[in-house]
Formats: structure tokens, sequence, C-alpha cells
């Protein structure tokens, strides 16, 4: 009776025969054939080609589902009281925090971040702090939506604290 090692090692060495013959036959062909050597170079333009293309779908999608934040930010409304701002302002900022923590929680972090920075009274102040503070892959996101909101209020942003918009990182927004 034969043991069981002894089939486990004939069926390993099979295999990596097997394996080291497929390889040797791959390499065969990539030397010899042109045709081989053709559709190889022919598949790898073609992933490389969908693979860019994935990632622009991917940033288009990204950009949408920013913009929608904003205006869904933008259609809810911020308060106008000064105490409520107050109040709102320190809600959105922790939440912010908290949710910056989790990197699958970016988009959700920069909207809190941005909700606070719509009510801060010198948002370019606030923007220096951020730029601080704040994750780089949430401040681009943020950024993203700064670029997008038309009606944040731009003169605060470069007057306020002395800051300069081409200092925010790149966004991207081609």
């Amino acid at each position: 009776m034969v043991q069981t090692s002894t089939i486990v090692s004939i069926s390993a060495a099979t295999a990596a025969t097997g394996l080291l013959a497929y390889a040797i036959y791959f390499d065969y062909q990539r030397r010899a054939d042109p045709n081989f050597r053709r559709n190889l170079r022919r598949e790898e333009r073609r992933q490389a080609r969908a693979e860019k293309e994935e990632a622009v779908a991917q940033t288009k999608q990204k950009r949408k589902d920013i913009q929608q934040a904003v205006d869904q930010a933008t259609e809810e409304g911020y308060p106008t009281g000064v105490n409520e701002k107050e109040q709102y302002f320190m809600e959105w900022v922790q939440k912010g925090e908290i949710l910056a923590s989790d990197p699958s929680q970016t988009l959700e972090a920069a909207l809190a971040f941005y909700k606070a920075l719509k009510v801060y009274p010198t948002p370019g102040d606030l923007i220096t702090i951020y730029d601080k503070t704040v994750d780089k892959r949430v401040l681009d996101v943020l950024a993203e939506m700064i670029a997008y909101d038309k009606n944040l209020d731009l003169a605060a942003l470069g007057g306020g604290g002395g800051i300069n918009l081409s200092d925010l990182p790149s966004a991207g927004l081609d």
C-alpha cells in the first residue's frame, strides 16, 4: 500500500513540473513567435486603457458625489443667529474630526468641515487651521467643495487671514 505522504510528494512534484513546463513554453512562445508577442502587447495596452477609463469614471463619480453633497448642504440651509452659528460650527467641526479618523468616511468628514466653514465669520483663517490640522485626503475633497460652491464668500477667503487660494491643495478640477 502506498503511503499518503508519497502520494502528496508525487502530486506536488507533478504540479511543480507542470508549472515549470508551462513557464518554459510561455517563455519560448514569447521569444520565438512574433504573433504571440504582438498579442501580449495588445492585451497589455487594452488593459492599461481599461484601467485609465475606470480611473476617469471614478473621478467623475467622485466629483458628482461632492457636488451632490454640497447642493444638499446648501438646500438644508445654515443658521443665521450668532449663537446658532457657534453651536452649529462646534457640532460640525466635532463630527468632522471624528469622521476624519476613518479613511472610508472622507467625503462625510469633508462635508462636516465644509458646513462648519460656511458659518465661520472668517473662512480664510479657518482654512489655514484646516490646512495645519486636517488630513490631506479630507483637505483635497474640501478644496473641491470650496471650488464648486459659487456662493462661498471668496473675498472673505482671500482677505480675511491673508490666505492665498493658490496655496490650497490642488483639487484636480481640470
